[in-house]
C-alpha cells in the first residue's frame, strides 16, 4: 500500500527550529496532513523523541526514530532507527564526538527538551548544529552498528548536502539518499532508492505528505523494514 510519510521533522531541540515545534504540535499538525508515517530528526541529539513518541501514540501516527547527524565534512547523514531507545543510544554516542562549542540561543536558537505533555524538562547547553568527529564513512558505520539504517540528507541542498560537502557520492554504503525535488540534481545516484522529505523547522512546513512509500502496512516497523531491505540490497 502507498502511505503518506515525513522522515525528515525537525523538534524544538534543534535550534534552527521554531521553538512551537513542540513534540504535540509537530506530531498533530502532520496528523492533520494526512501523514502517517513521520521522521523526527533532530541534529545529533535524540532527547525529544520519547515525547515524541508519546504525543505520535496518542494521536495515532507512527514515528520512526531518527538523528540528523553532522559528520565532520559538515555533511548531514539522517540515521534512522526501529526504535526509540536505539536513537538514544546513538545519539549519547555522538555526544562523545560532539564538539564542545556550547549554544548560545540569542545566535542559533533554542535547544528545548521536552516532555510528553510539552513541558519544558531541560535545554541543550552543547551546541548541536556543530559537526562531529566523524567522517561520512564511520559516521555510517556507527548508524549501522547501533541498529540502525544511514542516509545522506538533502543531497543536492546546500553546504550539508553531501554533493556539495564533498563534490561527489562516496562510495559509502547507505540505505537511500535523500533529495530535493524542487532542486536540479547532475551527478548520478547511483542506482540508489530517493526518499524526499519537509526537512521541517516550521509548523506551516507540515502541509502535506512529502512522499508516499509502498509498504506492507502503517507502521514504523514497515518504514523501517524497507530502509533494511534497501541497505541489504546494496550489499
Amino acid at each position: 500500500m502507498l502511505v503518506p510519510a515525513d522522515l525528515h521533522i525537525h523538534s524544538c531541540l534543534s535550534p534552527c527550529a521554531d521553538d512551537d515545534m513542540t513534540p504535540f504540535n509537530l506530531v498533530n499538525m502532520a496528523a492533520l496532513a494526512g501523514i502517517k508515517i513521520l521522521a523526527v530528526t533532530d541534529h545529533n541529539c535524540a532527547k525529544n523523541l520519547p515525547a515524541c513518541k508519546a504525543a505520535a501514540d496518542a494521536a495515532g501516527v507512527a514515528l520512526l526514530p531518527g538523528i540528523e547527524a553532522t559528520t565532520r565534512e559538515e555533511a548531514h547523514i539522517l540515521c534512522y532507527f526501529p526504535d526509540v531507545d536505539a536513537a538514544l543510544a546513538f545519539g549519547e554516542s555522538l555526544r562523545g564526538r560532539l564538539g564542545s562549542a556550547p549554544n548560545v540561543p540569542r545566535l542559533f536558537g533554542n535547544q528545548i527538551i521536552m516532555d510528553e505533555n510539552d513541558g519544558v524538562i531541560g535545554h541543550e547547553d552543547r551546541l548541536l548544529i556543530q559537526a562531529t568527529s566523524l567522517s561520512v564513512d564511520a559516521m555510517a558505520a556507527l548508524c549501522v552498528d547501533h541498529g540502525g539504517m544511514p542516509v545522506p540528507a538533502h543531497i543536492n541542498r546546500g553546504s550539508s548536502g553531501l554533493l556539495n560537502a564533498l563534490g561527489f557520492l562516496p562510495g559509502t554504503r547507505f540505505a537511500a539518499v535523500e533529495v530535493c525535488r524542487d532542486l536540479p540534481i547532475t551527478a548520478s545516484l547511483g542506482g540508489y532508492n530517493e526518499l524526499h522529505s519537509s526537512d521541517a523547522h516550521r509548523l506551516e512546513a507540515l502541509a502535506g505528505p512529502a512522499q508516499h512509500l509502498e509498504l506492507d502496512e502503517v507502521s514504523a516497523e514497515s518504514a523501517f523494514n524497507m530502509l533494511s531491505r534497501w541497505y541489504q540490497e546494496r550489499a
